[in-house]
């Protein structure tokens, strides 16, 4: 795989910022800087930064951008619209500031030369915008969603024992008590209670409309993850959230480059924990911890009723292995099983 100082004549590193970014333009053969410049972050500046880029160049261009999923996403689609190919680089570290000094103009230079000498497969290809963006919207709305929910039920709980409003809440409230609370009137009475009951009504109807929404919001989530990785869902234990988790977290072919690095990536990866002459493996705590969550789920899903599953749980605790040790294990097979399947499922939507 040629790197891309010999695919490129140009390199432009970009130091991405809320209202202006910086550019910095490199002769790949040579790595001399040709100019830098900065522009506005909104659609007119944006435009005139790729007139700049095309002034200054005269062959082959690739663009090293910081934040391509944060500051720079507006940026990247209009440098792809454009036709220029995008790679995504991470900031200097804080050694490298310390040496090199901190100025946007650094940064972006410092953003072009870390591309030269690469493998273009080795550089990170940015998320393109489409069904997964949508997916990554409808997984933050679900997260706001549960815990407005959560926040109302328990307000509600606390408002129901500490006013005597004749609703049992010794134990939590359920959906049935939740819709009565939401059809009471006005009520007459001291101003305690009026005001109490308003608001207990205030608070089942805003716990109503958040089910309804989460509700739709699943519906979304399944229309869009059969549409990406059709047959996924089909999958024991697998269903709409924990398969748009998955999606987001896979992104596209290209991302991860084998099931190993996704099972680092879901930290699942066994990690060795061995000491004297005990030999053991420990649970990973790095990695994606949505996506290993969503792992997690799985597990415990297919635990309480797929019979292979639970056939396997039986002869790990026979062999003496924890339950912890058990769902580890499961994790790390569910997650090689999932890899293969997005390789050859997953659309490029």
């Amino acid at each position: 795989m040629p790197r891309i100082a010999d695919r490129y004549e140009y390199v432009i590193g970009v130091d991405t910022h809320a209202r202006t970014h910086t550019f910095v333009a490199i002769e790949s053969r040579t790595a001399a800087v040709i100019d830098s410049r900065e522009f506005p972050t909104h659609s007119a500046g944006l435009a005139r930064a790729v007139t700049w880029i095309r002034n200054r160049t005269s062959g082959e261009v690739f663009a090293a951008v910081e934040g391509t999923s944060s500051y720079g996403a507006i940026l990247t689609a209009t440098l792809i619209d454009a036709g220029i190919a995008v790679g995504e680089v991470r900031p200097p570290s804080r050694k490298q500031q310390a040496v090199e000094g901190k100025t946007d103009r650094i940064d972006a230079e410092t953003a072009a030369r870390s591309v030269l000498g690469r493998e273009e497969s080795r550089v990170a290809v940015p998320r393109s915008a489409g069904d997964r963006t949508a997916l990554r919207i409808l997984l933050a709305a679900r997260r706001l969603l549960d815990q407005q929910r959560t926040a109302s039920r328990n307000a509600l709980t606390a408002l129901l024992r500490a006013i005597d409003l004749a609703i049992d809440a010794r134990r939590p409230i359920t959906n049935p008590t939740i819709a009565v609370i939401a059809s009471w009137r006005a009520a007459s009475g001291n101003q305690v209670t009026k005001v109490a009951r308003a608001e207990a009504r205030r608070l089942a109807r805003a716990i109503t409309d958040y089910d309804t929404e989460l509700k739709a919001n699943h519906a979304s989530l399944d229309s869009l993850v059969s549409k990406l990785a059709p047959g996924l869902q089909d999958t024991p234990g697998i269903g709409p959230v924990t398969a748009a988790i998955i999606c987001c977290a896979y992104s596209h072919h290209g991302r991860v480059r084998s099931e190993a690095a996704f099972a680092s990536l879901a930290g699942v990866a066994p990690q060795l924990a061995s000491s004297g002459n005990t030999v053991r493996h420990r649970l990973n705590r790095g990695g994606d911890r949505q996506l290993n969550r969503a792992f997690d789920i799985i597990v415990r899903t297919r635990l309480s009723y797929d019979s292979d599953t639970r056939a396997y749980a039986e002869r790990s605790r026979a062999q003496g292995k924890s339950a912890r040790e058990t769902r580890r294990n499961l994790k790390r097979y569910v997650c090689r099983a999932v890899f293969r399947q997005l390789q050859t499922t997953l659309t490029s939507a």
